[in-house]
């Protein structure tokens, strides 16, 4: 049953605010949107310099099922609203080889599981077998996933208590209890092998010794049907999602940074039964104050309060120290993601060295990982290249090519902040500087660094400063056991009624498709909707029109 129309903020215009505002307004609620940057995207952001256009954060689209569905939510479909190309190869993988060797040949994954089969079989005798085996593993997790452990608000304890987990249980719980890194060598000698399918720890803030191996599903999703793109790029996406909202009645505030959540103490309603004083908020929410770009001051009421920007950010700064549900105290045992390095580069002429995406893998990834986490640089680093001008002309002038590179580094955003031309901070530079010499070395491009006609660099105090990013983060609280599902961090405040959250900070976690489910989650709280499901689809009665 649809709710009665609230009044709702939603503060963040990245993916999970405009899809919360979107979801929210087709429901029927009256929803303002506030973002602080000119434009909205958040992580999903886009520059463009020069004739280059930019995406600035998510390059890989999986879990197209996700991305459909919340379409579906809105009366629509993702083929109506997204001209998508499935990447064939999905990938392409570089190895640097053991020290005083020559590397081995690179390794391209492609959207065929078949040719992935064969591909592992000739690294590695009996790969081939031990990989359609390990395949059916991780799709059975990741239907587990989707069918109890995504869409859920973990509100029921009974709601996961189903005949179709509990027959599992047998299988899951050993995958909670090991590392992604033990439970892929226990299958695959081969370390190329073994990084292949280690790797999708990273999509998660991870690394594969500090994933649970539950996450294994991952493979299921770039192993077995490619990797797509979405022409127009991840900022198409965003533009898509703002326009659906916008046709729904949000309004849309960019300039727009919120200073506070503004509350109401709260009472016992006369007549109402008693509630123990642990589980009664100690306020509802009553709107949000916020500065506009001329520096005004502004207040804005609303009956509900959706954060969808970082929640270390909100709880910390939005709120007094009484009303936090997750105060510093607590983000101080938290682990945070990477930081990142990216360098936006436009090089002229072409590079048939790298197809759509690129990943560069040192040798020894322990070193490279415990660097991260331990808050150094690591040199050499893994680096991943998307290179969109191979699908997309429109990315990219006449004659040169658009290349993303994403250098993982710390979350610390004392490393400093990049800029344009090699005018970052010098921390940052460096990091640019190694990274497209590894490229050039690796995927023999000799003159790369000649051949550099744009180059723009962002760093982790861009992060903080630009998106306020909890230690300056690219992705948000890593996916550690503590920290995934029901015990990451919850969507709903426990002191302020009202105050909901969405986004990567929340569950069900990190990533675009995870973003849009958090979103349904913050619809589900305001339904009332306990299930552990996606939400049923709306029948659609009319034409729809298209998003421009």
């Amino acid at each position: 049953m649809t709710p009665a129309p609230t009044r709702i903020a939603v503060i963040g215009g990245g993916i999970a605010g405009l899809a919360s505002a979107a979801l929210l307004a087709a429901d029927g609620h009256d929803v303002d949107l506030f973002e602080q940057q000119p434009e909205v995207g958040g992580r999903a952001g886009s520059r463009t310099v020069d004739g280059f256009r930019f995406d600035t954060g998510p390059s890989w689209l999986l879990m197209p099922e996700v991305f459909d569905h919340f379409f579906q939510l809105l009366g629509s479909s993702m083929e109506e609203q997204l001209d998508l190309q499935v990447l064939d190869p999905a990938y392409r993988v570089f190895f640097e080889g053991e020290s005083g060797t020559e590397p081995p040949p690179h390794l391209d994954v492609m959207a065929d599981t078949a040719a992935n089969l064969a591909a592992f079989e000739q690294i590695e005798s009996g790969a081939g077998s031990a990989l359609a085996a390990y395949l059916d593993s991780s799709r059975e997790a990741y239907a587990i996933a989707l069918r109890h452990f995504l869409y859920t608000n973990f509100t029921s304890a009974l709601a996961q208590a189903s005949p179709d987990v509990a027959r599992r249980l047998p299988r899951l719980l050993p995958q909670l209890a090991r590392s992604l890194e033990s439970f892929v060598a226990a299958r695959f000698s081969d370390v190329r092998l073994r990084q292949v399918l280690g790797y999708p720890a990273v999509f998660l803030g991870s690394s594969p010794d500090r994933a649970p191996s539950l996450y294994h599903l991952m493979s299921a999703l770039d192993l077995t049907g490619g990797v797509m793109y979405p022409q127009g790029g991840f900022a198409r996406l965003i533009e898509v999602i703002a326009a659906l909202a916008t046709e729904r009645g949000v309004r849309i505030h960019t300039g727009a940074t919120v200073t506070a959540v503004t509350t109401q103490a709260t009472g016992l309603r006369r007549g109402a039964l008693p509630v123990p004083r642990l589980q009664r908020p100690r306020a509802r929410v009553t709107g949000v104050r916020w500065r506009g770009a001329d520096g005004l001051d502004h207040e804005h009421h609303a009956d509900v309060v959706v954060g969808a920007g970082d929640l270390h950010h909100l709880e910390t700064q939005l709120l007094p120290h009484e009303l936090r549900t997750y105060p510093q105290k607590y983000w101080d045992t938290q682990v945070s993601g990477p930081g990142a390095v990216l360098v936006l580069l436009g090089v002229q002429g072409e590079l048939p060295q790298l197809p759509h995406h690129s990943l560069f893998f040192t040798h020894d990834w322990h070193a490279n990982f415990d660097a991260i986490f331990g808050g150094r640089v690591p040199t050499p680093a893994s680096v991943y290249v998307c290179k969109p001008s191979a699908t997309d002309s429109g990315v990219a002038p006449k004659g040169h090519e658009n290349l993303f590179v994403l250098v993982p580094v710390p979350a610390d955003p004392t490393l400093g902040r990049g800029g344009a031309h090699g005018a970052g901070d010098p921390v940052i530079e460096r990091v640019a500087d190694a990274a497209i010499t590894q490229v050039a070395e690796w995927a023999g491009i000799p003159d790369l660094a000649e051949r550099i006609v744009v180059r723009h660099t962002i760093g982790p105090g861009d992060f903080a400063a630009d998106l306020s990013a909890w230690q300056g983060g690219m992705l948000g609280p890593s996916h550690t056991l503590r920290q995934s599902a029901m015990f990451r961090s919850r969507n709903r405040s426990r002191h302020v009624d009202g105050l909901l959250y969405a986004g990567a900070s929340t569950i069900p976690g990190i990533g675009l498709p995870m973003c849009l489910i958090s979103a349904e989650l913050v619809l589900k709280h305001l339904r009332g909707d306990t299930s552990t499901g996606p939400s049923p689809v709306p029948t659609r009665t009319g034409p729809l029109s298209e998003a421009p």
